[in-house]
């Protein structure tokens, strides 16, 4: 059994927050004090230093932090194994899963197969949808768990890091490559662009950025929006002159064929996450559980690696 303060922990670690650590184990932001506090009285130093509003590790909770999701992994790990003695059909049931276009077209779908080999029992499927939908679908009991890529969150929902990405300005390929030093974002955004869809991740990111930068949609020449990478892929292939917005996660084959080309942009960097979702508040069902588990080893496994 594991010990609850390495429970409550892990999630201020998550979180760096104990305001959000007590909201995901229902307790109060006093009992997440008292838990870490009785950690740090226990091995006799801190384990997490505050910095202004901020809360940050020290060293020895970084340590402990990955002694703690070791922990948490063998328990879970157990809890399946002695539940499926008990009940070889608990790991059956199904399970409804919605991801947007990235992580439904290219993360996702290489990861399904191990997973069904290890639940063979579990019904999957998997809806590829943008992240507003997403978050309209599961408060509706449409879906069992999502996984969405743009930076607005839902109060009604609980979302947790999968793995980090980044978008990137990208052509199609030229006999002289690449441009040998980053583009000013002025002579990038004067091509004809090619943008996902309203309500997308990938769109939302890149709004958010140019407007830190006092530059709105509306004033740009956008070319088309388009509903999926694949197309916006396409189009950049037969349109020289445009230029698009894309996953790094997406754009290893083009990349490698030399179909297309990153474009560097100086002062525009568009980092941003893939995150799990789910109804906050809901336990996940069993299904969705083991796939959560099983996609954040995936994930870190590739973050590692």
């Amino acid at each position: 059994m594991s010990d609850f303060r390495l429970r409550v922990f892990a999630a201020v670690a998550r979180h760096l927050s104990f305001t959000k650590a007590g909201h995901e184990l229902f307790i109060s932001q006093p009992a997440v004090t008292k838990h870490i506090r009785e950690l740090e009285a226990q091995y006799g130093q801190r384990l997490l230093a505050r910095s202004g509003s901020k809360v940050l590790l020290t060293e020895a909770g970084r340590l402990l932090l990955g002694h703690a999701e070791a922990v948490a992994a063998s328990a879970q790990a157990l809890d399946e194994q002695l539940h499926g003695l008990r009940d070889p059909d608990e790991a059956a049931g199904r399970l409804r899963l919605g991801a947007s276009t990235t992580l439904s077209q290219y993360v996702l779908p290489a990861w399904l197969p191990a997973f069904q080999a290890r639940y063979p029992r579990v019904q999957l499927s998997l809806l590829n949808v943008n992240s507003e939908r997403i978050a309209e679908a599961l408060p509706r009991g449409e879906l069992d768990l999502g996984f969405v890529e743009g930076r607005s969150h839902s109060r009604d929902l609980h979302y947790e890091l999968l793995l980090p990405d980044e978008l990137v300005a990208v052509r199609r390929a030229t006999p002289a490559g690449p441009p040998p030093t980053p583009l000013p974002l002025a002579d990038a955004l004067a091509h004809p662009l090619v943008l996902r869809e309203r309500g997308s991740g990938t769109l939302e990111v890149l709004e958010f950025a140019l407007r830190e930068r006092k530059i709105k949609l509306s004033e740009l020449r956008v070319a088309c929006y388009l509903s999926s990478t694949e197309a916006i892929k396409g189009y950049l292939e037969a349109a020289p002159a445009a230029l698009g917005f894309v996953s790094r996660q997406a754009l290893r084959r083009e990349l490698a064929a030399g179909l297309l080309e990153v474009v560097p942009i100086v002062g525009l960097a568009l980092p941003r996450q893939f995150e799990a979702v789910w109804v906050q508040g809901q336990p996940l069902a069993r299904p969705a559980q083991r796939f959560l588990s099983f996609v954040q080893e995936r994930a870190k496994g590739l973050v590692e690696g």
